[in-house]
């Protein structure tokens, strides 16, 4: 019998204390100003941060990742808003209305737009979380080896074909990160594999000092190439506060685009920025003021934000409950929760319900953290964007080294980080998208062990594969998944 508990009243007696919170709330405004500052991304907050809080208890550690996440997916807003420049890929829609708001001087009622809104996306997308990720956990504790190898293959698949521009360049980086997956010890045998001599190399490639290579090495990289750009801040805020009739709007039209966001976010490789343009174009074709949509609406902010923030608990379903990450960002947390010693799938609300219980809370208390840091730091929005690249890029590189260094007290992980900061950086310059990298190097080995089990299991016979139907069936979702792709392209 599955035997599944899952209590938010549990989650929320186990972090109401001072210093949970705190974390919480430093994870947040960590993740506001890293979401502000234009080029920063949630999944390099999230890797430039770890490194500190590796040696805390695994909840606490999630936790201040999902309030970097949470915050740094509301906080790309605020260049959107004031220097028409997205702090964040999934705040590009948000310049549309935005940035026309703060020339006219309503900078300040588009940033509490944006709060409320990306406090109702997140909190309808916490409530989603809660209920509707137990009982897929439920139906996955049915899967054996062959059903969890198939849906690890259409993980893939689906990541790769979707991200990026061009399929081709996002097949190839899924099969670099497979074969990087592929060095050290084979899962089944044992054997040392491509490892070139090097003991270091035993045991893979270590995983916390290539996700910093390729997020935040490879992003001080983009610095100093652009380091003579500047940006026109807009720092008349005028009012925040709106008025009932303006609230009524906005409440209307984020919930409609958190809708959207939630469905949008659960489907695996999709991310925020698809959710946000169409949100925003759906919004817009139904709307009574649609024809005044891109010169300066409440709800032509309210909607791409909404569909943003429920994008993040919308990722998280397919992560906890399967072990597939929903956009980059979870494939980040991904690797996170594989470091913390968590592993997402099925098993992880059997085995670790504490730690279910305390994320699914952190969920709804962080929606509250942003929507008061929203509401009451509008004012001091414009003073992140202060902040020169040439101090951050030097810090940014010194937290890099001291992350890598600390991983295994070596200079091997300096070394790794270095390396994969160079490949990343010229991935992103030559349009490979570094997602399908990093997801399938955590997902190969996996894969790669079902398959290994699934066969002893047959005594060899790959039919297995086929004749179980959960298995068969998303071995045909993963190559219509590529055949779609292909279509499209051409």
């Amino acid at each position: 019998m599955d035997v599944i508990q899952i209590s938010l009243v549990e989650g929320l007696r186990q972090i109401l204390d001072f210093q949970t919170l705190l974390y919480i709330f430093g994870g947040v405004v960590f993740g506001f100003i890293v979401g502000a500052l234009p080029g920063l991304s949630a999944s390099t907050g999230i890797v430039l941060v770890l490194p500190l809080v590796y040696h805390i208890p695994a909840a606490e550690a999630i936790m201040i990742m999902l309030g970097i996440y949470g915050g740094t997916m509301f906080a790309g807003s605020i260049p959107a808003i004031l220097i028409r420049t997205p702090g964040t890929p999934s705040a590009a829609a948000t310049v549309l209305d935005g940035y026309p708001m703060a020339q006219r001087g309503e900078a300040g009622l588009a940033l509490s737009t944006s709060a409320i809104a990306s406090f109702v996306g997140s909190l309808l997308s916490a409530i989603a979380l809660f209920l509707i990720a137990p009982q897929i956990a439920r139906v996955a504790l049915k899967f054996g080896p062959p059903e969890f190898f198939s849906l690890v293959v259409f993980g893939l698949t689906v990541i790769a074909s979707v991200t990026g521009k061009d399929v081709i360049k996002g097949l190839i980086s899924a099969l670099l990160g497979l074969f990087l997956g592929t060095m050290g010890m084979d899962p089944i045998s044992g054997y040392s594999r491509f490892t070139f001599g090097s003991y270091a190399l035993e045991g893979g490639l270590p995983l916390l000092p290539v996700m910093i290579g390729l997020f935040a090495v490879s992003q001080v990289l983009r610095d100093i190439e652009e380091a003579g750009i500047t940006y026109q801040v807009i720092n008349k805020i005028g009012r925040i506060w709106p008025s009932r009739e303006e609230l009524k709007r906005i409440l209307g039209a984020s919930l409609f685009g958190s809708t959207l966001g939630i469905l949008i976010g659960a489907i695996p490789g999709i991310g925020g920025s698809i959710a946000t343009f169409l949100a925003y174009g759906q919004y817009r074709k139904f709307s009574k003021r649609g024809e005044e949509f891109g010169s300066g609406v409440l709800e032509g902010v309210a909607v791409p934000e909404s569909a943003n923030n429920a994008t993040t608990g919308g990722a998280l379903i397919p992560l906890l409950t399967l072990g597939i990450p929903g956009d980059i960002v979870t494939a980040v947390m991904l690797g996170i929760l594989i470091l913390f010693g968590v592993n997402p799938g099925p098993m992880l609300f059997r085995e670790q319900p504490e730690v279910v219980n305390r994320l699914f809370a952190s969920m709804f208390v962080i929606a509250f953290f942003i929507l008061v840091l929203g509401l009451f730091g509008a004012r001091f929005s414009p003073k992140i964007l202060a902040i020169p690249k040439k101090i951050l890029s030097p810090l940014v590189l010194l937290l890099c080294v001291v992350g890598a260094y600390a991983d295994s007290s070596s200079a091997f992980g300096i070394t790794v980080a270095l390396v994969f900061g160079v490949i990343g950086y010229f991935m992103e310059k030559f349009d490979f998208p570094v997602a399908p990298l990093l997801i399938s190097m955590i997902l190969g080995p996996i894969a790669e062990g079902e398959l290994g089990r699934s066969l002893l299991i047959s005594r060899g016979d790959w039919s297995i594969l086929f004749v179980r139907p959960i298995s068969l069936c998303f071995l045909i979702l993963a190559g219509l998944s590529l055949f779609f792709a292909f279509r499209k392209k051409d």
